[in-house]
């Protein structure tokens, strides 16, 4: 299939790129493009060009596929060098999204026209990689170098009519994008090439200060480090210098491991949200949400729903719990106003359509319904009974649980077949990530509605079955428990959390514990106290810092203790003390644990747990769960997710190891069969 479509409107050579969904710069594009500005600078009765993507974007991007493959040629730099040299003008006329290459692209032509709602940016960085064409050497000729810095480092979207002030577009229309293109095109007199221009002078202080800004930010990232130097480029070399520098530098970093990971991980999040063939249905619609439970969850629920233009009914058992739940409400978007990050008038019209209530009978106007009541089963299935009493026949019923079982929640209604499970991660208005949870009766168009609600709130839905834990707190649970069993063995919390955090966690299991408050992990052990295993390795150390009060942050220790919330460097005598008796009481003589070790225990707990769940079919896909430990879990999105890292590692060193770890877990660690997820 053609990819460019060549049409002359009059004096107007309009060439369209074709290349659904997304018109991804592919071989084939690049190749028509070419071509066509061959044509224009052929045929004397055309006077300039138009490039407009067809559907509904412009380019959005380079074609990923093409990444770690030998080049073809053209490459993109080619087709720019000759858009450039073509001596009629060119205009890009930009709707949808002009997004990596295809910023580049436009950033080449001789004038842009953007539809309003275009986004524009480049993205790369987010790939471990840097602009490969131009991007780091045109943008700041037009931004400047402090907002070059901070649109390239960070990946940073930015809509037309930003972009229209910033000078990288000229015109932003409403309505008839190509009519106004064409007509943009046959007004301008000659060539303009941004290539030609200088980076605008600037405060050396200021570019310092954004520089210092986007290493934090990006944690001192090879490709942060590398789009840094190459918009430093930009401002001391000439532009064709600066132009080969990047590409070289861009070549080098694409065939990198880091950028293999990233590009794992965006292909593993866009195939996430596929349902599986068994279960593809039509979703139900869905206007208004009810929500049970005005605490923190609840609230972070109902903002998600509000600000994606839905109607919300809060409900809660008591007026002064709801005024609570409004409040926070409210405090959220008067925050957002104060930043400067949302209109007031756009904030109130959110805020109106919220009807808090304590009246049960107003789930009946709620097509679906999401409880988030606390995570106790005899509470959860109380809450259950009463919605099926006054939800609406037709409504998806949803319970918010980390852990318990969806399959029996269901049965406390006379509709199981409408029930799922959202597990939304807290706080629910700012973490993307949403399992999806399948019971054993669960509809396919109420599968599909979870799906599709998750999409609408601007998340990243995944579809789990129903275990304990689903995806994400099973594989978390293998791998805090691993970490407590190398307590005993005798490392120090703040050894584990250095370790991790120094492979790229956001924060280690520890301090993690603590932040989330260690009463909650102390109430599910307790739950599961009279069906555990006595044979089981069982660390007590939290139960021992819970019944002496410490539980977490908000009580001012836990594993660490804490002055005007700062965190303590390292553990405390009382919690040494703990420590030091399990690993006495359990025969063990401690002994230091090097930081790869750290690492490698912790690493290996998941990959083994993620075996266990693909087997069990828990994920439908093996991608899957790196999509829910990189988005709900702090697992360095440069890594890959566990799944990919064990796909990196020597098999027989692997296995090898997970034999050990499993003779040192002792009784219960079931050790798994790697070779379904290791053979995709």
């Amino acid at each position: 299939m053609t990819q460019v479509h060549t049409e002359a409107i009059g004096d107007v050579l309009l060439i369209e790129i074709n290349n659904p969904p997304i018109n991804a710069g592919s071989l084939g594009v690049r190749q028509g493009l070419k071509d066509a500005i061959a044509q224009l600078a052929a045929e004397p009765t055309l006077r300039a060009g138009v490039i407009i993507g067809a559907g509904s974007t412009f380019v959005a991007g380079s074609d990923l596929r093409e990444f770690g493959q030998p080049l073809h040629e053209p490459q993109l730099p080619d087709v720019l060098a000759a858009i450039e040299g073509c001596a009629k003008p060119v205009v890009a006329a930009l709707h949808g999204a002009a997004l990596g290459g295809g910023l580049e692209l436009a950033l080449a032509c001789d004038a842009r026209i953007a539809l309003a709602g275009t986004v524009l940016g480049l993205p790369e960085v987010t790939l471990g990689i840097i602009p490969g064409a131009g991007g780091t050497q045109r943008l700041p000729r037009r931004t400047g170098w402090v907002r070059a810095i901070q649109m390239v480092c960070s990946g940073e979207r930015i809509t037309a009519d930003t972009a229209r002030d910033l000078r990288l577009v000229d015109e932003v229309v409403a309505t008839e994008l190509q009519a106004n293109a064409v007509a943009l095109a046959r007004q301008l007199a000659g060539k303009c090439r941004i290539s030609e221009e200088s980076v605008p002078a600037e405060e050396a202080a200021a570019i310092e200060q954004a520089e210092q800004a986007a290493l934090r930010a990006g944690k001192g990232r090879p490709a942060v480090v590398a789009a840094i130097e190459a918009l430093r480029d930009a401002a001391r070399l000439p532009f064709a210098e600066g132009l080969a520098r990047e590409r070289a530098v861009f070549q080098q970093l694409r065939g990198s491991a880091e950028a293999h990971a990233l590009r794992h991980q965006f292909f593993a999040e866009r195939d996430a949200v596929r349902l599986p063939a068994d279960v593809q249905a039509t979703p139900r619609g869905v206007q208004t949400v009810a929500i049970i439970g005005a605490g923190t969850m609840g609230t972070g629920i109902a903002i998600a729903a509000l600000d994606a233009g839905l109607s919300v009914v809060l409900l809660e058992q008591d007026e002064a719990a709801l005024e609570r739940g409004r409040q926070r409400v409210a405090d959220y978007y008067q925050g957002r106003v104060a930043a400067g990050k949302l209109q007031a008038n756009a904030a109130a019209a959110r805020q109106a359509r919220l009807q808090p209530s304590t009246d049960w009978t107003q789930l009946a106007r709620a097509d679906l319904v999401i409880e988030a009541v606390f995570e106790d089963l005899a509470v959860k299935l109380d809450v259950f009974r009463t919605i099926d009493a006054h939800a609406r026949v037709g409504a998806v019923l949803a319970t918010n649980t980390s852990y318990l079982d969806v399959d029996a929640i269901a049965r406390a209604t006379a509709r199981p077949q409408d029930v799922l499970g959202l597990h939304f991660f807290s706080p629910a208005n700012v973490m993307k990530l949403l399992e999806v949870v399948r019971g054993a009766q669960t509809a396919p168009d109420v599968l599909a509605t979870g799906m599709a609600f998750g999409k609408q709130l601007r998340k990243l839905p995944v579809l789990c079955g129903n275990a304990f834990g689903f995806i994400g707190n099973r594989v978390y649970n293998a791998y805090r428990k691993q970490c407590e069993f190398m307590l005993e063995d005798g490392a120090w919390p703040e050894d584990v959390d250095q370790a991790l955090q120094g492979f790229g966690f956001a924060m280690g299991p520890f301090s993690v514990a603590d932040l989330s408050g260690l009463d909650i992990a102390w109430r599910m052990r307790k739950a599961q106290a009279a069906t555990r295993d006595p044979r089981e390795r069982y660390v007590a150390i939290l139960d021992h810092l819970c019944e002496l009060g410490r539980l977490g942050r908000k009580t001012g220790a836990g594993y660490y203790t804490y002055a005007d919330g700062r965190q303590g460097k390292t553990t405390d005598a009382t919690v040494r003390g703990i420590i030091e008796a399990a690993s006495a009481q359990r025969g063990l003589i401690r002994r230091p644990l090097e930081p790869a070790e750290i690492q490698r225990r912790a690493l290996l707990a998941m990959v083994n747990e993620a075996a266990l769940l693909l087997a069990e079919g828990v994920a439908q896909r093996a991608s899957d769960i790196d999509v829910v430990l990189v988005q709900g879990y702090g697992f360095p999105r440069w890594e890959g997710g566990p799944v990919f890292w064990a796909r990196q590692q020597d098999r027989a060193r692997l296995e090898q190891d997970l034999q050990r770890l499993a003779a040192t877990s002792g009784h219960g660690f079931r050790l798994a069969d790697l070779t379904p997820m290791l053979n995709p």
